[in-house]
């Protein structure tokens, strides 16, 4: 199965971070559907992307409103996001 095209990465970095949160982010797939919501995060293990939760769901699980189905199209869009915040994180 071929995976669907990023063209499209828009980064916002928190200019004044305070907690782990580092970026807001959105993407364009194949110029046809764009995802918003997503942020950037810095973990014990480094930066990751993280998908929008549902918050009008009470409890203690995190339900995500959308996310990748496969591994490869998770990666991919976190390496589209994460590239792009490495240019603009300091601008």
């Amino acid at each position: 199965m071929a995976t669907l095209n990023i063209t499209n990465v828009q980064v916002y970095p928190i200019k004044e971070p305070n907690g782990k949160l580092r970026a807001l982010a959105r993407v364009a797939i194949e110029d046809q559907l764009q995802l918003t919501g997503l942020r950037v995060y810095d973990g014990v293990h480094g930066l990751f992307v993280c998908y929008p939760n549902d918050t009008s769901r009470k409890g203690e699980e995190y339900h995500q409103i959308y996310y990748p189905l496969t591994s490869e199209f998770r990666a991919n869009v976190e390496k589209a996001i994460l590239e792009e915040y490495d240019k603009v994180k300091w601008e």
